[in-house]
């Protein structure tokens, strides 16, 4: 007998507030109820469109304990589709999402604005039409040595960060992302010991000395050359093609906020701005159309964050429905706990692809049902380093009924009641 299905709104944690959000949903259409939350009170957007490349994207995922073991993905699935029918329509959809971030940034926010050169041009004159002319901060060029050989063409290997603020009186501090002094662009120094023995290097300019001392911090410029691309063999790499660095968002949630503040990312990806502003104590909602984005950020937070005070919650605007899946499992009843069984798993989806039973099941979780909210109490999930799922999860005995949650390899989440034995 396959267990029941039931329709959950959100998913949160049992008996914990959340610090950060992870939405499942589409833009621009969940801007007002994204306004109704959070209007006004958003330190920092970062935000990682589509840049208008007319290709589609895949992520590539491992498959059941055997894929994990060997590290060999199985399946490309599709991660975005950045295919659209003109110029006009992309830049309408990202007028939208720029005017809707305007909106959540409080007085003292910012906003990032991640892109190539492919739309760079349109999108600056959006930014100083929404933003305004002199509320443009900054354009980073973040430089990299990855990526194709032209021939026909200087090899294109730097992407631009367009930075403004929402007003005159935004927060920003330089100080919270000091770097390392580079050798290279101090070699035409000359290298001294003052009379305290601190290291200095100094250059004479006008008659007067300049002395920089290399116990002292410097900070980056507007060319951010010190942070690389992701490399293949990187372990950070979740299998999204156009997935971002951890130090990259870390130094712009860094400079751009404080400990409690909240940061947002409209286009979350594989999450890399949540597990950054997660790090550094902000608090944090991102948003995503893709079930699998959701699934994977979700996955790489609990895997990243091990405090057992850190905890995160989901909406899903568009739960996925039965359709043709069967799920089995079983509770068992005692006197202050459950015992949740994973027996089984099936849909078309994995049918098509000849994989069977568990292997389809990327996440899953126990927890209990209160209204149309879930909330989880104990979970287990895939990774390299784990390749197998845990089949069996105790939890303790709590008000509402118990539940299981299932996320499959193509990041469908789905809600069940189990069958109870006695």
């Amino acid at each position: 007998m396959a267990c029941t299905y039931i329709r959950c709104a959100a998913e949160r944690q049992m008996g914990r507030e959340s610090t950060g959000t992870l939405i499942q949903a589409e833009l621009p259409a969940c801007g007002q109820q994204l306004l109704s939350r959070y209007g006004e009170s958003v330190q920092t957007v970062y935000l990682d469109p589509p840049f208008n490349t007319g290709r589609r994207f895949d992520m590539k995922v491992r498959v059941g304990t055997q894929g994990h073991k060997t590290g060999s993905p199985a399946l490309a699935l599709p991660a975005y589709d950045d295919r659209w029918q003109s110029r006009e329509q992309y830049l309408a959809m990202m007028r939208d999402v720029l005017t809707l971030s305007r909106q959540l940034l409080k007085k003292e926010g910012t906003i990032f604005l991640h892109i190539d050169s492919h739309m760079y041009a349109h999108l600056r004159l959006l930014m100083d039409d929404i933003f305004g002319e002199n509320n443009f901060l900054n354009e980073i060029i973040w430089a990299y040595q990855t990526g194709g050989r032209a021939r026909t063409y200087f090899p294109r290997k730097h992407d631009v960060i367009l930075f403004y603020a929402k007003s005159r009186s935004y927060y920003f501090n330089i100080r919270a992302v000091p770097v390392a002094r580079s050798e290279t662009r101090s070699n035409h120094m000359r290298r001294a010991v003052d009379s305290d023995g601190r290291t200095y290097r100094s250059i004479m300019s006008g008659g007067r000395e300049y002395r920089y001392y290399d116990d002292e911090p410097t900070y980056p410029g507007d060319v951010w050359d010190d942070i690389s691309h992701l490399q293949q063999k990187d372990p950070q790499r979740t299998g999204f093609e156009t997935q971002k660095p951890l130090k990259l968002l870390q130094r712009i949630v860094s400079c751009a906020s404080q400990p409690g503040d909240l940061v947002c990312d409209l286009f979350a990806g594989s999450g890399t701005t949540a597990v950054a502003a997660a790090q550094l104590d902000r608090r944090f909602v991102c948003v995503d159309r893709s079930p699998l984005a959701i699934s994977v950020a979700g996955k790489r937070l609990n895997q990243t964050m091990q405090d057992a005070t850190f905890h995160f919650a989901y909406d899903v605007e568009a739960p996925c429905g039965p359709d043709d899946c069967r799920v089995e499992a079983e509770v068992f009843p005692a006197i202050s706990s459950y015992t949740v069984r994973l027996i089984d798993f099936a849909c078309d989806q994995a049918k098509e692809q000849g994989i069977s039973g568990l292997d389809a099941v990327d996440q899953w979780s126990a927890g209990f049902v209160q209204g149309d909210i879930y909330r989880r109490c104990v979970s287990s999930s895939r990774s390299a380093s784990s390749p197998a799922l845990a089949t069996a999860l105790e939890m303790p005995v709590c008000a509402g009924e118990p539940c299981v949650m299932i996320v499959d390899i193509w990041g469908n989440r789905r809600f069940y009641l189990p069958r109870r034995r006695y």
